[in-house]
């Protein structure tokens, strides 16, 4: 074939790709994976890893080895901007990457805005939930400080995020320092607001019988080593900080002037493809689905799999895509904490023991699933 498949990112929506690497290559093809680290890590199973509920080898896929052991190729590098018109990725280091067909599953970020100090740089105490890997050193860090004195930790968002934040951190002192922290949870506006009252008071119940205090309509402003500013001006006092108010996808498609959604993700038509050029595809959060906007949950990029690995393949021997359909409503599981959970499936909710036994079922088996791909490379 001698055509050159580049994927950006190795997220949740190209494992299946990843994991067939073999069958581009058998075919005359090469394939160069760019990401910023040798490992992805499941963001499904973060809040766990900063709790100590998982160690970071059980939340994460070898990325770099599962390419390499396939006859492909890995770039250590973070993809910054696409030139549509050379077919070429550029990357922070300044390397030029041509592509025949190009697929992006760059992810996502959550806003620093309004984090910094009289110097402008952000604290060393002030992390944001992605990417997952820095909730590794957030533990640690936690860790020592809950051994020596009770310290205040803050999270600034009203979603799941910072509900399953929150949790984990009750959680990792509990297990494992000497003094229990002060948590609060700060919402610009209504705590979970976007889901049921069946969803909201169950997660409100388990998180407010462990002292951490939610703080609606308390629409943060800036955040310091030490301080919680609301709009407001009135301030609270922190130890440790938490940004986790809402993700945003990549900003690399927006610098490299390709169509993109209201949330400024990649715009995709049904087939995963973008509206503007059929050689690049996208799945997974850095993408807006075009017939309907997705939530974006690490569900979609598993569904988006199969699809994506057709279609890169259609389009490198010229045969039809496949189209994308988002599928019927999924399961929603957030674990709290404390082997608690709240699961949403339809019209059916519950809480407790049971709900993070059937997260951590699922969510174990996914990776035991994708590390064999490993293993076998």
């Amino acid at each position: 074939m001698k055509k050159h498949l580049v994927l950006v990112g190795g997220g949740h929506a190209h494992m299946v790709t990843l994991e067939n690497i073999k069958g581009f290559v058998k075919k005359g093809c090469t394939v160069t994976v760019i990401g910023p680290s040798i490992y992805h890590y499941y963001s499904g199973m973060g809040p766990g890893m900063l709790g100590k509920t998982y160690l970071p080898e059980q939340i994460r896929f070898a990325t770099r080895d599962v390419v390499e052991s396939q006859g492909g190729r890995f770039i250590q590098d973070r993809a910054t901007c696409i030139d549509p018109e050379t077919r070429s990725v550029h990357t922070l280091s300044g390397r030029t990457v041509y592509y025949d067909v190009l697929s992006c599953n760059a992810g996502s970020y959550v806003s620093m805005a309004g984090v910094g100090t009289a110097d402008d740089q952000e604290p060393d105490n002030v992390y944001p939930v992605k990417p997952i890997e820095k909730l590794l050193d957030a533990s640690e860090k936690m860790q020592a400080l809950f051994g020596r004195s009770q310290v205040r930790v803050s999270v600034v968002g009203g979603g799941p995020s910072s509900a399953e934040v929150a949790g984990n951190v009750w959680q990792l002192a509990k297990k494992t320092g000497a003094y229990m922290p002060e948590i609060r949870i700060f919402c610009a506006t209504r705590f979970m607001g976007r889901f049921s009252d069946k969803i909201r008071d169950r997660v409100k119940a388990v998180l407010e019988k462990r002292e951490i205090q939610i703080l609606e309509n308390a629409r943060v402003q800036q955040v310091t080593r030490s301080h919680i500013t609301l709009e407001s001006k009135k301030q609270y006092d922190t130890d440790f900080t938490f940004m986790a108010a809402g993700v945003t996808p990549s900003d690399i498609f927006e610098k490299s002037r390709l169509p993109v959604g209201p949330d400024k993700g990649l715009l995709v038509n049904r087939y995963l493809q973008s509206v503007a050029d059929p050689h690049i595809f996208g799945g997974g959060d850095c993408i807006h689905f075009q017939p309907r906007p997705l939530d974006k949950v690490g569900v979609y990029a598993v569904r988006q799999n199969p699809v994506l690995l057709h279609n890169l393949m259609a389009a490198l021997e010229g045969r039809d895509l496949m189209p994308f359909d988002p599928g019927p409503d999924y399961l929603l599981v957030f674990n709290l904490g404390g082997s608690q959970g709240v699961l949403k499936k339809k019209k059916i909710v519950f809480s407790g023991r049971l709900a993070f036994t059937i997260k951590d079922y699922i969510d174990t088996k996914f990776m035991k699933k994708f590390q064999a791909i490993e293993k076998a490379g």
